[in-house]
């Protein structure tokens, strides 16, 4: 009775089960038995199926390769069979099924088998679907533009895909399992590489939010990259996503582009230059010749104020090459804490020469201007540019307004402006009463190599230029304009908070006297070399004169004791800065002073002079020259002259 019960019981069970196929086959594989679960997966009723063989489940092209008897075989040889395949339900529809067949034996006798049959289509297309969505994801990686590296929390490499072997050249091999940092960060800039990287760094860097930092390739390279990194949380830590794009040749182009468009600049500018060298160049030649006139005269007791004119004339020369050579200079960008006011007073007496006499200019600085922060040659870039356009908006003269001012952006100027996120910014804003622009020019003003001037007359890089300066100061460049009402073109740059000290004024001071020191100045310019010896002559020094490099060393070589070796650079054949190297073998204590006529910011940059050597730029006073040569002197070691005494 209680076996006939737990039967019973155990049959309802089994009967009740609908997630699983569950029925008996006899040893051929006829169906013996059926439950609800096997009405819903298979879709046959049991009074349907039940004494037909198992095999009608299977599809054609397993029943030709007789796979249900094989499974049946298998089932009693091993006593289990195990497998996933397609399956056809009573619609003909075809159903992903994981199927395990057990052999059923009485008193040692096969009496059929138990077959439990599961509907896995659901879990099959899950994990075809992820196997795709990997193999995607892998193929994304793999032929993705930048550079890809996965790290655990402590920097250490888990994924390296293939661009990143091209940047880098080490393979997936080498780099897994290593630092990043240790692979391609290059030791000056290891300690701000480290900055962005885990463990240091525990948030996003969004491709918006970018960092550039240098790296260098296994075979030593410099690079150029930007960081974007994402977080990914897992069970066992977080992986940071690291895309590093290759900036380099970006970078070489901007730098390119940028000179170019000052050289641009600097050749709109010839005209107006020549003809206010001119100008300049009458005060110094008609106050010499008055000064002249003055001595043949005997008149010399009033020729002071003849002097200071020429003097005035020659300064402001020289202002005005000094400044257009450290202008077109090329050189990176070196945004450094600035006064904006100071930067464009210093730009008037430029400015004006760009206008011309048939415009009027002027400035609106405000007194309580922030400070900033960017690079003061490419502001002086942006300002000048956006004069010339300004200008060439005004054929027939008109007015142009420099203006600066302070502006909070709040989060509704902001989005107007895009680009730009709230915050506090100085404004510079140049406006003219030109022609204007309509909104179709206004939209593409910023696209590099996009001109109205006629062919030969612009490359369009100007605005294009001015809205990378921007950009690249974390600030923005906006257009306000209507034809035949004139534009205004304003820059945004972000506030510096940290206080500028103004430099304090230097003392007036006497040229220092000589010594009668001896002192070689080597200059293929007459006028230049003579006007050298007489100031060093009426210091006080001894000087000695030399017309090239060659004819130098002969005095160099012949045991003369000279404390300081003056120089200019430019000599025809052996250069200054050879015959100084020169200078420096024959006599290694010797202290050298080139002579260059290029603006000191845009003279040659560090490691261009060796130690004991120093530059000064033409053309300078008396006085400079002066505290120079005695500076230069004092702080020679007993100079060439002990060691001349002793080897005599």
């Amino acid at each position: 009775m209680d076996l006939h019960r737990s039967e019973r019981n155990f049959a309802l069970l089994v009967g009740s089960i609908v997630d699983y196929a569950i029925y008996m086959l006899d040893p051929e594989g006829n169906i013996t038995n059926w439950n609800r679960g096997a009405e819903r997966i298979k879709g046959y009723q049991a009074k349907e199926i039940v004494g037909k063989n198992f095999s009608c489940f299977y599809t054609a092209e397993d029943r030709a390769q007789n796979l249900p008897a094989r499974a049946l075989a298998t089932a009693l040889r091993e006593g289990r069979y195990e497998a996933e395949g397609w399956r056809v339900r009573k619609d003909g529809s075809r159903f992903w099924a994981s199927v395990v067949i057990d052999p059923i034996f009485d008193e040692g006798s096969l009496i059929g088998f138990a077959k439990i049959t599961r509907d896995a289509t659901e879990r099959r297309q899950n994990e075809i679907a992820l196997i795709e969505s990997e193999r995607q994801s892998r193929g994304i990686i793999d032929t993705a533009p930048d550079g890809f590296v996965q790290l655990d929390e402590t920097g250490c490499i888990l994924e390296w895909n293939p661009r990143a072997r091209m940047m880098f050249g080490w393979s997936r091999e080498e780099a897994v399992g290593c630092r990043l940092i240790d692979l391609v960060a290059p030791p000056e800039d290891r300690v701000r590489f480290a900055e962005y990287l885990p463990p240091s760094l525990n948030v996003a860097l969004s491709p918006g939010d970018g960092k550039q930092v240098g790296a260098v390739s296994r075979e030593g390279q410099k690079l150029i990259v930007e960081l974007s990194i994402s977080v990914l949380v897992m069970n066992d830590g977080q992986r940071f996503n690291v895309f590093m794009r290759d900036l380099t040749e970006k970078v070489l182009i901007e730098a390119q582009l940028r000179q170019a468009q000052k050289m641009e600049a600097v050749g709109q500018l010839t005209g107006g230059l020549a003809h206010d060298f001119n100008n300049l160049l009458q005060g110094i030649i008609g106050s010499l010749d008055l000064i002249q006139l003055r001595i043949n005269a005997g008149r010399s007791a009033d020729i002071g104020r003849f002097v200071a004119g020429a003097l005035a004339s020659a300064n402001r020369a020289a202002a005005l090459t000094h400044r257009l050579l450290a202008f077109s200079r090329q050189q990176p960008l070196d945004p450094k804490p600035i006064n904006v006011n100071p930067l464009i007073a210093s730009m008037e007496d430029l400015l004006r020469r760009t206008m011309g006499e048939q415009i009027q200019l002027e400035f609106d600085l405000a007194t309580d201007l922030w400070s900033t922060l960017c690079d003061s040659n490419q502001l002086e870039s942006a300002l000048l540019n956006l004069s010339i356009n300004a200008r060439d908006a005004m054929p027939a003269g008109g007015r142009l307004i420099v203006c600066s001012h302070n502006e909070n952006i709040d989060l509704t100027r902001a989005a107007k402006l895009r680009d730009l996120v709230c915050g506090q910014y100085i404004c510079i804003d140049v406006t003219d009463t030109g022609t204007g622009m309509p909104q179709e020019v206004i939209e593409r003003a910023f696209d590099p190599f996009f001109t109205t001037k006629p062919a030969g007359q612009g490359t369009g890089l100007g605005l294009s230029m001015v809205y990378g300066f921007a950009r690249q100061s974390n600030g923005h460049c906006e257009i306000r304009s209507k034809p035949g009402l004139g534009s205004m073109i304003r820059l945004y740059l972000p506030r510096h908070e940290v206080e500028i000290q103004a430099p304090l004024p230097e003392p007036a001071l006497r040229s220092p006297i000589g010594r009668g020191e001896m002192v070689l100045v080597v200059e293929d310019e007459p006028v230049v070399r003579n006007i050298v010896l007489e100031v060093l002559n009426q210091l006080g020094y001894q000087a000695i004169e030399a017309t090239s490099g060659e004819s130098a060393l002969e005095v160099l070589g012949s045991g003369q004791a000279i404390d300081l070796l003056i120089s200019d650079i430019g000599l025809p054949g052996l250069n200054g800065r050879l015959l100084a190297d020169a200078a420096k073998q024959l006599h290694p204590d010797i202290k050298v002073l080139l002579m260059t006529g290029y603006a000191a910011s845009a003279a040659p940059a560090g490691g261009f002079l060796a130690p004991g050597m120093e530059l000064i730029t033409k053309p300078f006073t008396v006085q400079t020259l002066a505290l120079r040569i005695r500076e230069m002197i004092e702080n020679t070691a007993h100079g060439i002259r002990r060691r001349t005494d002793q080897l005599a």
